[in-house]
Order: C-alpha cells, then sequence, then structure tokens
C-alpha cells in the first residue's frame, strides 16, 4: 500500500466548500493500484461526494479489511481517521469505534471476497443491528490481491483465465441486504460518475446502516473471454499468461444513460453486461417490491443500478440499546464506572 503523498499544490481558481477547503484537500495518497482499475474511480466519487458535503475531515473515519478494495482508503482524505483490520473483520471493527464515538462519520471499504466469503457473518450483523455507517463493495468477482480466484459474486458459467468455468451460485449482496433489513439500499457502477456521487452523499448522512454495491473493473484477471465481470485489458495487451510485475493501462469505461434506461456497457475483452437504471416512479421504499423487482431484473440478465430501497424509521444501534447522546469515549470515568456494588450484582447473576 502506497502512502506517498500527493504534492500539495493547489490553484487558486478551484472551487472551495463552506470549510474553506477545495476538492485536493480531500485527497489521500499516490493510487497503487492497476491503471484503469475501477476503485480508483470509486475514490474519486468518494472525493467529491466528502467535497460537496463540507464534511470535516477529521470528523470522518475510514474502515476497511483486506483486498485490493481495502486499500482504497488511503487514497482518500488523508487527515482523516483510518484502520485497516483483518480480513473479513472490519463491520466488528467498526462497530466498536462507533459504539465508542458515535459523532464520527464512519465509511467501509471491502470487497467482494472480504464481505461474502471470510466475512459474511460480520456484514450480517452489522446490518442486523443497523449500524450507522456507509459500507461500500467495491465488486468484481474476483480475488484480485490473490490472483483471480472465483469470488462469491462471480456468475455461473463465468470463466476464469484457467480452469472450469463456475457453477456455483452467486451472492448478491443487495438481495442478501434486502433481506436482512438494511435501511438504505444502492447499486451503482464504477464508471457512472453522475449517478454514483449522489448516492455515496446520501449513504454517508442516512441514519443506519447504508450499503452500495458498486460494481468496479478489475483489468488484470477479468481481462479475458467468457468473463461476465470482464473489465480488462483491450485484446491488444491481452495474454494467457500474466506478467505480474507490469499490467498494460486501461481506460476507464464511463457510462451516462437515462433513468429506466438499459444500458449495454463493452468491456475491454468484448464481452458485454447490461446496466438498467430504475425509473422516476421506482417505489424504493417497500422492500417486498424491490425484491420481486430485483429478481425480476435478475432474472433478465440486467444489473439494477439506482437507489434500491430506503427505510428512514428503523432506529440504529445506539438507539435500540438506549445509549446517551454523548459519545462514550468524551464521558468522564464516574459516569462510565457502574460501582462496586452494581458490579458485584452483575457478577452475582453469573454465579
Amino acid at each position: 500500500m502506497s502512502y506517498i503523498r500527493k504534492p500539495k499544490v493547489t490553484h487558486p481558481g478551484l472551487a472551495r466548500n463552506k470549510l474553506g477547503l477545495t476538492a485536493r484537500d480531500y485527497e489521500g495518497a499516490i493510487s497503487t493500484l492497476c491503471a484503469g482499475c475501477g476503485h480508483d474511480s470509486i475514490t474519486a466519487a468518494i472525493v467529491r461526494a466528502v467535497f460537496e458535503l463540507n464534511v470535516k475531515p477529521h470528523m470522518l473515519a475510514k474502515m476497511s479489511g483486506i483486498g485490493c478494495s481495502s486499500k482504497t482508503p488511503a487514497y482518500f482524505v488523508s487527515e482523516a481517521h483510518g484502520f485497516n483490520s483483518v480480513h473479513g473483520r472490519m463491520p466488528s471493527v467498526t462497530t466498536g469505534a462507533n459504539a465508542a464515538n458515535r459523532d464520527l462519520m464512519y465509511i467501509g471499504l471491502s470487497g467482494d471476497g472480504d464481505s461474502l466469503s471470510i466475512g459474511v457473518g460480520q456484514f450480517v450483523h452489522a446490518i442486523r443491528r443497523n449500524l450507522n455507517m456507509c459500507y461500500i463493495i467495491e465488486n468484481n468477482g474476483v480475488y484480485g490481491l490473490t490472483k483471480g480466484q472465483f469470488s462469491a459474486t462471480a456468475d455461473i458459467g463465468s470463466k476464469p483465465k484457467k480452469g472450469q468455468p463456475n457453477t456455483q451460485e452467486p451472492i448478491d449482496p443487495v438481495s442478501m441486504a434486502l433481506s436482512l433489513g438494511a435501511t438504505y439500499i444502492a447499486r451503482s457502477f464504477s464508471g457512472d460518475r453522475e449517478q454514483l456521487v449522489p448516492l455515496i452523499k446520501a449513504a454517508l448522512i442516512h441514519r443506519g446502516f447504508a450499503l452500495l454495491d458498486i460494481i468496479s473493473p478489475c483489468v488484470t484477471f477479468n481481462d479475458h473471454e467468457g468473463s461476465t465481470k470482464s473489465y480488462a485489458h483491450t485484446r491488444q495487451f491481452y495474454h494467457h499468461v500474466v506478467d505480474m510485475d507490469y499490467v498494460p493501462p486501461a481506460e476507464d469505461i464511463k457510462a451516462a444513460y437515462a433513468d429506466g434506461d438499459v444500458m449495454p456497457i463493452k468491456m475491454h475483452d468484448g464481452s458485454t453486461i447490461l446496466l438498467r437504471k430504475v425509473d422516476k416512479n421506482y417505489d424504493p421504499t417497500s422492500r417486498a417490491l424491490s425484491f420481486k423487482y430485483l429478481r425480476e431484473r435478475f432474472n433478465a440478465g440486467e444489473i439494477t443500478t439506482g437507489l434500491l430501497y430506503l427505510d428512514e424509521a428503523r432506529p440504529e444501534m445506539h438507539e435500540l440499546m438506549g445509549n446517551v447522546d454523548t459519545p462514550l469515549s468524551q464521558l468522564p470515568l464516574d459516569e462510565l464506572h457502574p460501582g462496586k456494588d452494581e458490579l458485584k450484582k452483575l457478577q452475582d447473576r453469573y454465579r
């Protein structure tokens, strides 16, 4: 992971937000991800979102696990708090941090492997608790950090560079979150910044668990024919054997299409995926109708994007637990400590 800071040079004509900061003030270290990686497009969208929300950098907490996606927090808002946890454990670390200091704004960056394989149990319970955080899954269908094996989101029939096509059902994080009671659910594409930035902004200010599943290109391990999430090199740079010391650069894939439209996105390898943006008449407040719509579009071979579900009535974790408004980290010890008599009563219950 790179911690090389970008040169601190700000053009005097750059726009400033209400805090007097420019978008450059919300950037981080120089990215070491592959050129053309969709994760860098997501980083740029996050920078734009927090700049427009006038987020105070020291009031933001960036959380991650392990994987290419979990390198992302190093690349935005250098002055924010950050914690890179072990594989799949980002949700529980975020839960602990949030329990101690509810005043911070929490954004978790994870991948399809980090969230839906080793970390799926943690992911489930963060939703169950309605943890107040923005949870972003950078979804590319492969384990990019460990040389491109299938992840839990790989579609049936998706072909690896070597070996047999995937035969296992994919896990859809959106459908899972919907069934578990997440209170904000959206999906987007890393190349559609016009849609992505507002979705990130809404997720950050939502009170409760906000999931944003983002289809994100892997330009190294899904660059071959037969991959249904192929965001890879052009055929000019295609090789059956990957040179791990050098990845030829690729252009970011971008998309622009209207509400309700289906947009075929042509990948670098010539394959095509279908993105459908929900129309203006779509009702995101009905869980049953949202789930029905998602399954219909999934069966039609489409990836639905946009705000898919919203519930603003369900209490978030601190409200469910009846916690005080003051962050626990700011309470004096005499208020936090129950005293010897109360501790003895608690211990006696377990004798």
